[in-house]
């Protein structure tokens, strides 16, 4: 949710993130309008109430008058309740706002940062990710679509270790700089869901829904960690709250059987490790800028080369102020594509779900909410078969995650 004063006093600041971004651009003008109405209507509901709380005993003429009142007074209540949930509808379809520099225009126009290890090409014939997973029997999609239906699969064996190789390595690494490890629910009530933005209003459903209950599998751990705090107010003493969950993620993926959908690269259901945080709204840039380092230090270990991107307005969420993303490279498509991402979402979240904080003035304000990719095992496995593979068919194993692997290759 977005700020109510702020859309008053800049209503262009939303009119030009709506624009960049292309989500809810008629919903600030309705909102607007509708605020308008309804603070309107607020003020004759408040005036009607007052005429009718009088003092003594009211004459037989003053009864007849306060009941034409009471009945005027029930039919701008309920005006006012129909505007209220038509305005809220409206302030729920416009995104949060856009950083400066962000860049514009869609995914093509994402703008490169930074770059580390080079464009890799083998000089040998090289298997994708799906190929060399089959041939070993890492992997199997055909009885996971037997068992469960398409883009279902089971991870066998080596494939199934080193998942558990790379969690340990990361875990380790993100524990020693401060993350507390979290295993989340795997479903969220529909105000969790809608609250983080995986159930938008008046659009595709992105998630699977539990029939006949008020429950959602989750996309990704975020939306369980992002409702931990729901309701509550914090002290600066508990900010931030650093937080890391491991979860398996389930997304319906819907149209994703075109470019980039083959094995691995756009499953139903997959593992995937979440960074997340609530920090004080100063601190948010700076914990956004830690946390993709983080992500660096990550495919650094894992010894993939990767480059930043930061992710122009068109291609970002309705949540999301700033993002980059982490792409590593793919020797076989010889171009980069995504390996994780990175968000600072402000407020926006903080307001849906009512995360406060109490500053020293004494006055609650929301806190600011972060999250990042530290492994998403759809596609991790993916980056290291292709730029690890070996002429004999093997995989080498980097030498960071040897300790908590046990061998060179796989």
């Amino acid at each position: 949710m977005i700020d109510l004063k702020h859309l008053r006093e800049h209503p262009e600041d939303f009119r030009e993130a709506a624009r960049q971004k292309q989500i809810g651009v008629k919903a600030v003008d309705a909102a607007l309008k509708l605020d308008g109405e309804r603070r309107e209507l607020t003020g004759k509901v408040d005036e009607l109430r007052s005429q009718l709380n009088v003092k003594g005993k009211p004459t037989a003429e003053e009864l007849k008058a306060l009941q034409k009142v009471k009945t005027k007074l029930t039919e701008l209540e309920e005006k006012l309740k129909q505007v209220e949930a038509e305005f809220e509808e409206q302030v729920y379809q416009i995104p949060n706002l856009i950083a400066e520099g962000t860049p514009e225009g869609g995914e093509e126009d994402n703008r490169e940062e930074r770059a580390w290890g080079g464009q890799l090409k083998h000089e040998f014939e090289a298997k994708d990710h799906l190929t060399l997973a089959e041939a070993h029997d890492w992997i199997d999609f055909e009885r996971g679509a037997k068992v469960a239906g398409s883009k279902f699969y089971f991870l066998k064996g080596s494939l199934v270790r080193l998942q558990f190789a790379v969690l340990q390595m990361i875990l380790e690494r993100l524990e020693a700089a401060g993350f507390t490890p979290m295993l989340v629910p795997q479903m969220v009530n529909s105000r969790v869901a809608a609250g983080t933005g995986f159930l938008p209003r008046g659009e595709e459903r992105q998630i699977y829904k539990v029939e006949d209950e008020d429950l959602n599998l989750i996309a990704t751990a975020e939306m369980p960690l992002t409702g931990y705090y729901a309701d509550e107010i914090l002290t600066r003493d508990q900010l931030p709250a650093v937080l890391v969950g491991y979860s398996t993620s389930y997304r319906l993926e819907a149209g994703a059987y075109g470019k980039y959908s083959k094995g691995l690269y756009r499953v139903h259901q997959f593992d995937k490790l979440e960074m997340y945080i609530f920090c004080l709204p100063e601190d948010s840039e700076a914990w956004h800028e830690k946390l993709v380092k983080i992500e660096e230090d990550i495919c650094q270990a894992l010894e993939l080369p990767y480059r930043v991107v930061r992710i122009a307005g068109g291609d970002l969420g309705a949540p999301a102020y700033k993002k980059y993303d982490v792409e590593y490279w793919s020797p076989l498509e010889q171009t980069y594509r995504e390996l994780m991402s990175c968000s600072n979402v402000t407020d926006f979240q903080a307001r849906r779900l009512g995360v406060r904080y109490r500053d020293t003035d004494g006055k609650t304000r929301f806190v600011h909410t972060l999250n990042g990719t530290a492994a998403a095992f759809s596609r991790i496995p993916i980056a290291m078969l292709e730029i690890h593979q070996q002429a004999d068919g093997s995989v080498k194993v980097p030498a960071a995650v040897l300790p908590y692997f046990g061998r060179e290759k796989l």
